[in-house]
Formats: C-alpha cells, sequence, structure tokens
C-alpha cells in the first residue's frame, strides 16, 4: 500500500507495509487500539482473536489498584489464564529485569503492561528479549512511549534507550484514563508540545548533515498534534472525548516512531533535557515531575533559546575558530562533573558518535552558512515560547524550570551538556557547532 501523503485516522497505519515517496518502506506492527467508555472489557476478545493463552501481567503497587485488580477480574471472568506480577523493584533498572525473570510463568505467551511510562518501557524491553508479545492496558495517558519501539531504561546509571518492540495492542479505557491525576491528563498534552521542537530537530538534520527525513512521517505527526491541540482546554474538565483524544494523539505519535525505524518524530532536544532532569533526580533520590510535564517545560526553554539565536548576526569564522579550540580533555572534566556516575556512558558514547570532533563540527558549520536562510526560516515558523507557555498556565501546569524543581546549577548543566544524553543532531547542537550555546542559555536563564 501506499503511504498516504495526507494524514489519515490511526487504523490506516497499523500493520500495514506502506511504501512512501521518501525512499523507505514503513511498518507499524502495532494490531490493534482500543480507546474508548469501558474498552477494557474488550480485552478478553482481543485476546481470544489474537490466540493468547496464558498473560503475564506486570504492575506496581500503584498502577494495580488502579487497573491491575480489575483486569485480572474480567480475565478470570471469561476463563483466560492470567498470573499478575506486582514490582517491588519499581526503578526500572537490572534489578527489575531479574524480578520479572525470577517470576515468569514458563507457560506465559504474552505480557501485559498495566500502566504508562516505565511500566511500558520495561514491559517491552523484557517481553522483547524474551521473544514474547505484549499488550498495553494504559492506567493513564502522560506520554507518547505507548505505540514506540524503543523502551528507556536505568542502566549502570545511565537513561539507555535500547531497541525493543511496540505492542500488539493498546487499551485506553477513557473510563480510567479521566481519573488519572491531571498532572499526568497534562502531561500527555505536555508530551505533544515537544513534537514542535523535535520535528525541526529532525529538519535541521536533513540539512545539515543530510540524515534521512520522511516529509509525510512528520506532516502526519504534526497535523496529530494540531488536533489534540484543538480541544486542549476542555481536557481540566476530564472531558472523555478529550481524553480520549489525547491518548489517540499519544499512541499515534508512537506509531510515527515505529513508522520512522527510531524516535525521530517524537523525541528531540526537549527530550533530552528531559532525560537529563530524571538522571539528575534519581542520581540524588528524588522523584522528578512526569515525563510530559517537564517535556513540556524544556520546550518552552527550547523555543526561548531559538529566539535568542534568531537575534543574533552569526560569526561564521567566529565559530569555526571556536572549534578548532575544542579540548577534548576539558569536555571529559565537564562531563564527569555534570553527568556524575552517569558519565562514562556519556563518554562512551561520544567515542563511537564523535558529534564533538573538529572535523566533523567545522563540516556542520560550513552546511550551516550555506544553508541559512533556509535554517533560520524553520526555526522562525516554531511558535513562540510565550504561547505556549500561556497554553501550559490556562491548563494549570507548570511552564517554568522552577516549578519542577529545576534551577541554578542543575538548569545551566542541563542547557550546556544534555545534548550528550543521545547521539542526534538538535537544536543545541546547532547552538553549540556556532560556539553560542554558552551565551544563548545565559540569556535564557537571565529571562525567566
Amino acid at each position: 500500500m501506499k503511504m498516504p501523503v495526507t494524514p489519515q485516522k490511526l487504523a490506516t497505519y497499523l500493520d500495514t507495509h506502506l511504501e512512501c515517496d521518501c525512499g523507505h518502506e514503513h511498518y507499524a506492527s502495532l494490531k490493534a487500539v482500543k480507546v474508548g467508555e469501558g474498552a477494557l472489557n474488550e480485552l478478553p476478545a482481543l485476546v481470544r482473536e489474537l490466540g493468547f493463552k496464558h498473560l503475564y501481567l506486570i504492575a506496581d503497587t500503584i498502577t494495580n489498584k488502579i487497573a491491575g485488580e480489575r483486569t485480572m477480574e474480567i480475565l478470570n471472568n471469561a476463563g483466560i489464564k492470567a498470573t499478575i506480577r506486582v514490582l517491588t523493584h519499581a526503578a526500572f533498572d537490572e534489578a527489575t529485569v531479574g524480578e520479572l525473570l525470577i517470576h515468569k510463568p514458563a507457560d506465559c505467551d504474552v505480557c501485559v503492561a498495566v500502566g504508562t511510562g516505565s511500566i511500558n518501557d520495561m514491559t517491552r524491553f523484557f517481553s522483547f528479549r524474551c521473544g514474547l508479545p505484549f499488550i498495553t492496558v494504559a492506567t493513564a495517558a502522560p506520554m507518547d512511549g505507548f505505540a514506540s519501539s524503543i523502551a528507556a531504561l536505568n542502566v549502570e546509571n545511565l537513561k539507555t534507550t535500547f531497541p525493543a518492540q511496540p505492542p500488539t495492542a493498546i487499551i485506553g479505557d477513557t473510563d480510567i484514563l479521566k481519573n488519572a491525576p491531571y498532572s499526568m491528563i497534562a502531561a500527555g498534552l505536555g508530551d505533544l508540545l515537544g513534537k514542535f521542537t523535535c520535528l525541526c530537530d529532525w529538519k535541521l538534520a536533513k540539512i545539515i548533515i543530510n540524515e534521512h527525513y520522511c516529509a509525510n512521517i512528520v506532516n502526519l505527526t504534526e497535523d496529530c498534534v494540531q488536533n489534540v491541540l484543538a480541544g486542549a482546554d476542555k481536557a481540566k474538565d476530564r472531558d472523555p472525548k478529550v481524553i480520549g483524544e489525547i491518548m489517540e494523539g499519544l499512541v499515534l505519535a508512537g506509531v510515527c516512531m515505529s513508522l520512522a525505524g527510531n524516535s525521530r518524530p517524537a523525541s528531540g532536544c526537549e527530550h533530552h533535557m528531559s532525560h537529563y532532569w530524571e538522571m539528575m533526580f534519581e542520581q540524588a533520590h528524588k522523584r522528578p515531575a512526569p515525563h510530559g510535564i517537564q517535556v513540556s517545560v524544556a520546550t518552552v526553554l527550547v523555543l526561548k533559546l531559538v529566539e535568542a539565536l534568531l537575534k543574533r548576526d552569526i560569526d561564521f569564522n567566529a565559530a569555526r575558530a571556536k572549534a578548532k579550540a575544542y579540548d577534548r580533555a576539558a569536555w571529559e572534566a565537564e562531563i564527569n562533573a555534570a553527568y556524575g556516575p552517569a558519565a562514562p556512558g556519556v563518554i562512551a558514547m561520544e567515542n563511537k558518535a564523535k558529534k564533538n570532533d573538529i572535523e566533523g563540527c567545522l563540516a556542520r558549520i560550513d552546511a550551516i552558512e550555506a544553508n541559512w536562510e533556509e535554517i533560520k526560516g524553520l526555526l522562525a515558523a516554531l511558535p513562540e515560547s510565550e504561547n505556549v507557555a500561556n497554553l501550559l498556565k490556562g491548563l494549570s501546569a507548570p511552564a517554568t524550570p522552577a516549578e519542577i524543581e529545576v534551577e541554578g546549577e542543575m538548569l545551566k548543566r542541563t542547557f550546556l551538556y544534555c545534548k550528550e544524553v543521545r547521539d542526534r543532531y538538535t537544536i543545541f547542537q546547532l547552538a553549540w557547532d556556532l560556539g553560542l550555546l554558552d551565551e544563548l542559555s545565559d540569556e535564557v536563564i537571565a529571562s525567566l
């Protein structure tokens, strides 16, 4: 089937091989999405349709109360064999994998993530490594990772992304979703807001480093975000229709990641800020704000940095001189200070990626200068930071880093070093290539 040029409904993109004008064939293996009132009651029929016999449910103490117990009841009443593990190791690290493996029923043929975020990622990774499919029963709609094919886990103190698999099916019962803490509803909207900057990152990567780019996936993602945000003002009222639209939008964002084969359509520098904050809070044994809340705050900060960049007259020769003065040993010392126990993983990533090496930086500066008018146009087309901040405030959601306990040295280090979390070209890498990241971040922080 031909990849549609005009965005279509979610079902169009499920379990269908799509030949695209970008030169790639896209495929999302997700087979079914059930979103709506009472959707959890459709689980037994779905399980039978897919041919599963023994379900291994994975929950934590909170999601078990929200949906785990009810899911077990529905399955038991339907005569479907199911076992549930309520996690005691909730750090979503190596110990969590061990716990799931120890308690895994020998004859289970599908895993079921009861929850969101980290529970989904852990179940996605665990099931993939065990050679089993998995299903998601969502307890809230705070993030876009439901349909993703990658998993972010804490390994050796570093938030690390691993290849995994999308779920076979996703259930989003609005009777459950609408009762989630409002912060999680706002987080879902916040995660969608981050698509503006992450898609700009992808467009920049196409221009500057000739990364593969799919306009059809970008259009689909942008259309999804605009449609959801059109009714965002009703989210505060827990309107089931709006909550369902948020859930479907988040699932579609994940499907776009599957279609692309990576997280480009849904994750960029705003997510790198969030990942850095999560690592820092975890190292301090503190609980971070929900991922989507962090992403929305980060999106405002990225937009502020873009606005500061657009006011500059770029001196490309000065950028080249600064690139030639790059001191790898000094950078490593800075990374050790900024990342603590996670620094070895960051340094190892840079050893492989070499994104800060002088030769590569000089080549990128040449590309930036040659395409500067087009690049400025892309940056200027982004939403204004004030408008996004006002949207968040209207939803009673945090809009500044101070509101999520990110201030001072942590905030400055975030601007300077969060780009090292991933090997990916972003707005922050652009500012670094131009030798302006330090100065621009100071301007943004002073404006808060």
